[in-house]
């Protein structure tokens, strides 16, 4: 059984309790937030120091503000607590090898959660064995008030820069990235990111707080056709190559549909407990996807 300490009860936090609460191999044994007393029955610590002197316990979930991580997790790598981290990692490169240190002798992760979503797993499935000539992430969607302390490039344009490497499997090597402020107070809310990586594979990220309902889509062209995968509804689509008659085949491909966060929590203490990792991304990916925003 895997001990597990939850610090954060925001809009993130809520959703590990929830699901850790249902994962048998996994115990909730503290919970902290500086804001609130309680939760669902269950004291909660305001003190995070008072907290890991008092609870014994084996890991942390961090989902706090991300101007936060750093700290936390150092001291809950002082603890010896393996550690996950909300995306990103940290603020900034510099916090993010720093922390990447402290849990040298840990099992540590990144909630990429993107990773564990049913669709992108049978994607990269599908895409196995094939050459890849190009892929384009839309991900746009409403303003969300919650999101104050980073703009969209931090908060949401790292998703896709992580799927781009994942589901390639191939590092970035140049990138242009155009970015506008619209409505944020203080931060981009509009982007447009382009890539080339290794093997002259090109990419692109659209990405915005301005349109009016959400869009998640992944498209990926290869020799052998054209794929489309709907991230929300979990759906994916395959285009067969264009042929001269210009015809083509679409072929609906099976998703086996689930809860991105409950696979990616039990890939988290599966690797606390086997040391088996998974899809789970790690610190030092989320330094490279730093290293795209903030550089």
């Amino acid at each position: 059984m895997l001990r597990v300490v939850l610090i954060g009860l925001g809009v993130m936090g809520k959703g590990h309790y929830r699901v850790l609460s249902s994962i048998a191999r996994a115990q909730i044994v503290g919970l902290c937030d500086n804001q609130i007393d309680e939760f669902d029955g269950k004291k909660v610590w305001r003190d995070i120091d008072e907290m890991l002197a008092k609870v014994q316990a084996d890991a942390a979930i961090i989902a706090t503000p991300t101007f936060l991580h750093k700290e936390i997790a150092l001291k809950c790598a002082s603890k010896n607590l393996h550690v996950f981290i909300e995306k990103p990692a940290a603020a900034n490169n510099e916090d993010a090898m720093i922390i990447a240190k402290a849990c040298e002798k840990l099992h540590s992760a990144v909630g990429h959660i993107e990773r564990f979503n049913p669709v992108v797993t049978a994607l990269k499935k599908e895409l196995e064995g094939k050459d890849i000539y190009s892929i384009a992430i839309t991900r746009v969607g409403p303003f969300p008030p919650r999101i104050a302390d980073v703009g969209i490039l931090t908060d949401l344009a790292v998703h896709d820069i992580d799927l781009i490497r994942y589901i390639t499997g191939k590092e970035i090597v140049d990138r242009h990235i155009f970015a506008s402020q619209k409505i944020h107070n203080h931060y981009e809310d509009n982007a447009i990111l382009s890539f080339k990586l290794q093997e002259e594979i090109v990419a692109t990220i659209t990405t915005n707080w301005l349109t009016p309902y959400k869009k998640r889509k992944i498209e990926v062209a290869t020799p052998a056709g054209y794929y489309e995968a709907d991230l929300m509804s979990q759906e994916l689509k395959s285009f067969s190559a264009y042929s001269a008659s210009h015809s083509y085949l679409v072929r609906d491909i099976v998703v086996f549909k689930g809860e991105p966060l409950r696979n990616e929590l039990s890939a988290f203490v599966s690797l606390c407990v086997s040391g088996d990792r998974g899809a789970l991304a790690s610190i030092e990916d989320s330094i490279k996807t730093l290293e795209v925003v903030k550089n």
